[in-house]
């Protein structure tokens, strides 16, 4: 995908990324492990678009592949968006609202798993594009 001015500006990177609510209100967020960039930080859980893969698709299939849970890619509520440059490209991470799922979020490529009250998601070291829309969930959550 390019930025739609004839291929001349920088690569548009799409990825998903779901907030995982809990009935208590609660967050899911997940720790980049070791070794990967950005370790350390704490970010919604998704990943990248795939060719031919509509943004509900690509997040249902990253959300089976990363936590081992499953939902229906029509469940999935579009809740916000954030924009980044990223050197040579530009990260668009769209956020889904999730709040029903089968089976328990398990991290399956060892990152730390951890339940946040949206009041707190702003306090948590996390990626730039990530930020806008955990401050997003905390006003709406208030």
């Amino acid at each position: 995908m390019t930025n739609g001015t004839g291929g001349d500006g920088p690569l548009v990177m799409p990825v998903v990324a779901a907030a995982l609510i809990d009935r208590g209100g609660r967050v899911l967020m997940q720790r980049r492990p070791p070794g990967k960039p950005l370790a350390g930080l704490w970010e919604f859980p998704g990943g990248k678009v795939e060719k031919s893969e509509s943004p509900e698709a690509a997040l249902a299939r990253e959300l089976d592949e990363e936590l081992g849970i499953t939902e229906a890619p029509s469940a999935l509520m579009p809740l916000g968006f954030a924009s980044e440059p990223l050197g040579d490209r530009h990260l668009l991470l769209l956020l889904f609202r999730c709040q029903t799922w089968r089976g328990a979020p398990e991290g399956r490529d060892g990152q730390e798993l951890a339940w946040v009250p949206p009041a707190d998601l702003e306090a948590l070291p996390m990626p730039a594009a990530d930020r806008p829309l955990a401050a997003t969930l905390s006003v709406s959550a208030a």
